[in-house]
């Protein structure tokens, strides 16, 4: 029996359904598996610029610790990760981590408003948005593949009667299709989004906090769409329109006995700090001089000042810092300045007694084991050597992702002819900025002359056998 051929126009209409089937398959196998952020490196590879700063890390630790203890969030479940972005905004990837802009705290000018933006992040994690969220996604590809073969399959109708184009009614329904599945998802994260905002002000309300902060944020982000707002899509946005946001929680905002309580002094003292130095960082000198004129004699001016002094002058700027350290000496993040002030104007050895100081003052604090580390390798003495590999080794286990701490620990350790470590602790601090390839050719070169089975020999191997997650496969 011999098949008759199809005539062209069917064939290709027939030919197309077949690959959307494909597409549909392709789709139904990998829409719950969405890339996510899956380290800092990755978060690196992916454009996201982090930094680092103990004090800026701790004061939001603070701020998180009562917001997620009423949230059903273990300790220690999720970390918070600053992302050196300007803008106001935060997200959360996964059940893990929660990326934070320095935006969110230099355009704070209360500690309020930055809790309110965890507290926030904190209802999409509790509420296990982030899995519903790959469902939805999954959901809306699906309708958009089903409405595509489907249209499709009017196509392949139309050119079966002997049409010589695409039928009208198919295109259009192919056409439409993903724009129905786009919607039917953004109309479920809006859905999420208003979710955590009523989360938020429950975890304020139990913590006994008020929301005033939160509601100043939404007020902002309610000015800024004023003008947008009036061609807006409300149907074709993943937030609710900010106005809309604000009028939702206004009234259960103004409802709670906390709402006029303010924050308390030290932790607004704290915030400032902190402000006024993500200011001073992020910002040339001339535009600090103008947010912070030399009139203004408060603290965080002088804070900021004194960074910007660093910034343009090094250790120049030692006059102005030590004026610091005179007012609150047991203020370990004026001694890091001091110290830093000295490394990065070439004089490590100076610098050792301020990273001492600091130390000795947040014994636990990671960075503070780097930073000294840092000098004491700097100070090129091979003496110090072997306390430079100490700290360093201890700075790493209380900050495990710090590239630097990797880098400097290698040196340490292949100026003292432990040259295996050196190249094992060069392949960790390459698999923290994503380089895996660099990482096991170090691996590998650490194992050839590290006894087999060894801890050392152990950590190379796994680096070795290493493989990066398939995302979306």
């Amino acid at each position: 029996m011999t098949a008759t051929p199809a005539s062209p126009p069917l064939a290709r209409a027939r030919r197309a359904a077949s690959l959307l089937r494909q597409a549909a398959a392709l789709v139904l196998a990998t829409a719950l598996v969405l890339p996510t952020l899956g380290s800092r490196a990755e978060a690196q590879g992916r454009k996201i610029p982090l930094v680092r700063d103990a004090e800026t890390e701790e004061l939001l630790r603070d701020y998180a610790k009562p917001i997620f203890q009423v949230a059903g969030i273990a300790q220690g479940q999720v970390e918070i990760i600053l992302v050196n972005d300007t803008d106001f905004n935060a997200f959360v990837p996964d059940a893990r981590r929660m990326f934070i802009n320095i935006g969110v705290i230099m355009g704070a000018e209360t500690p309020g408003e930055v809790i309110g933006v965890i507290a926030h992040e904190a209802g999409h994690i509790a509420g296990r948005h982030l899995v519903r969220l790959r469902e939805a996604v999954a959901n809306a590809q699906i309708m958009a593949v089903i409405g595509t073969v489907l249209g499709a399959g009017a196509v392949v109708a139309g050119a079966s009667q002997g049409a010589g184009g695409l039928d009208g009614g198919g295109a259009a329904m192919a056409l439409s299709a993903g724009s129905i599945g786009q919607r039917s998802l953004l109309a479920y994260q809006r859905g999420e989004e208003a979710a955590a905002d009523k989360a938020a002000l429950r975890y304020l309300e139990l913590t006994g906090q008020s929301a005033r902060g939160m509601l100043k944020t939404f007020e902002r982000f309610a000015d800024q769409q004023l003008v947008s707002a009036r061609y807006a899509d409300p149907y074709a946005m993943s937030h609710p329109m900010a106005r809309e946001r604000y009028a939702a929680l206004e009234e259960g905002a103004r409802k709670s006995r906390f709402f006029d309580t303010p924050a308390p002094p030290a932790l607004q003292a704290r915030h400032d700090l902190v402000r006024a130095k993500l200011i001073a960082f992020a910002s040339h000198p001339n535009v600090v001089a103008r947010e912070f004129p030399a009139s203004d004699t408060s603290l965080p001016a002088q804070y900021a000042r004194a960074i910007a002094a660093m910034q343009s002058r090094g250790k120049g700027a030692l006059k102005e810092i030590d004026a610091l350290i005179r007012q609150q000496p047991n203020n370990p993040y004026f001694h890091e300045l001091r110290g830093q002030a000295l490394l990065e104007s070439g004089s490590p050895r100076e610098a050792i007694p301020s990273f001492q100081r600091a130390l000795a003052l947040r014994p636990n604090e990671g960075q503070f084991h780097i930073w000294l580390g840092y000098a004491l390798v700097g100070s090129n003495d091979k003496a110090l050597l072997p306390e430079a590999e100490r700290v360093l080794k201890a700075g790493i286990q209380r900050d495990p992702n710090s590239g630097i701490a990797y880098s400097q620990l290698a040196i340490a350790l292949g100026r003292q002819g432990k040259q295996a470590e050196a190249d094992l602790a060069t392949a960790q601090g390459l698999m923290t900025s994503g380089d895996v390839e660099g990482a096991r050719r170090y691996a590998a070169r650490a194992q050839k002359n590290l006894k087999r089975g060894s801890p050392a020999w152990l950590q190379a191997d796994d680096i070795v056998a290493y493989k990066p997650p398939q995302f979306g496969r």
